[in-house]
């Protein structure tokens, strides 16, 4: 299943029930009759998911990650233009205050029910496991060197410096700078960059709305609340109100949790609540419904979308040296 960091937070609320463990199920849960009807899959774990109908019109992590060094590459084929020999593939444009609000954003978003596994809620909570974060960290921040002044000026462009040149070394900088002028590049094929981008994210959210509003869900999301409060614990309208409980990150700044022993059982409890009543399968077959419905009605505009997605694809294999 393809991972789309900050769509929803309703997508988290159900996929937070979804570990990637491998614990048994617990005694005395079973799903409902109503989670195990035709088109309901049973969801244990993150690979259980089956794939969405919307996935096929998304980016996959690894469409943005080579989209990522293909510009890179273009950006420094650009700048050494400009007389930057040595400047770097992976370079380091960050100030430490944005770069560690970034990352901890990252921490966040990048796997909505990883933390939710059942054995790292049992040792971590809603907390980041410190060996994952360190990992993550090594992965996010940039390889190369910090740039200079005078080459942020051109890798951004003029106004991204007081007393910034238009042109530099002979060669009028392009609007944007090399970054600009990369993005550009890969784009150049693409009909609608707007609505290559926007239009598939726009109809998840809207329609992610719709699926918070099922009675399906709902009943679901009342179950699991039951369950976790006749486990000893605090009742919750959803898994999403369990995992960002202010309680469990009261007075820290460093976007983890204090692991207590309250948090820890909740963290459990949601999972195997979670897992038992087949909350992600309820969520699942609800989302594909409504997606599907979506795309058999505006279906040209969702392949017109795919279409200009191929024609990007295309541009980072000719970048990244792939074709021909």
């Amino acid at each position: 299943m393809k991972v789309r960091w900050g769509v929803l937070a309703l997508v988290g609320v159900v996929l937070a029930g979804c570990g990637a463990g491998t614990g048994s199920e617990p005694d005395g849960i079973s799903p409902p009759g109503y989670a195990r009807e035709p088109g309901v899959p049973r969801v244990r774990t993150a690979a259980d998911m089956p794939e969405l109908p919307f996935e096929q019109y998304e980016f996959s992590s690894e469409d943005d990650k080579r989209l990522g060094r293909a510009r890179d590459r273009l950006q420094r084929q650009c700048m050494r233009g400009f007389g930057f020999e040595d400047f770097p593939l992976d370079p380091d444009t960050w100030s430490g205050t944005r770069m560690a609000s970034a990352f901890k954003t990252t921490l966040v978003a990048v796997d909505p029910y990883g933390t939710l596994d059942l054995d790292r809620a049992r040792r971590w909570g809603y907390g980041l496991d410190p060996d994952r974060a360190e990992a993550l960290e090594a992965d996010f921040l940039p390889k190369g060197r910090k740039v200079t002044r005078r080459e942020r000026q051109v890798l951004f462009g003029p106004e991204a410096g007081e007393g910034g040149r238009s042109v530099v070394n002979g060669r009028k900088v392009p609007k944007g700078g090399c970054s600009g002028e990369a993005a550009r590049h890969t784009e150049a094929d693409v009909a609608n960059p707007t609505r290559m981008w926007g239009y598939v994210p726009r109809r998840t959210e809207r329609i992610a709305k719709a699926v918070a509003k099922d009675e399906r869900l709902r009943r679901v999301f009342r179950d699991w609340s039951r369950c976790v409060e006749d486990r000893g614990y605090k009742r919750y309208a959803n898994p999403v109100q369990a995992s960002t409980d202010k309680a469990w990150t009261k007075g820290r700044d460093d976007g983890n949790t204090h692991r207590t022993e309250r948090e820890l059982g909740t963290a459990v409890a949601d999972v195997e609540c979670n897992r038992g009543l087949n909350v992600t399968g309820v969520w699942w077959a609800v989302t594909a419904e409504k997606q599907r419905a979506d795309l058999r009605r505006d279906k040209s505009r969702y392949e017109a979308v795919r279409e200009d997605q191929d024609r990007l694809r295309a541009a980072v294999r000719e970048a990244l040296g792939e074709t021909g």
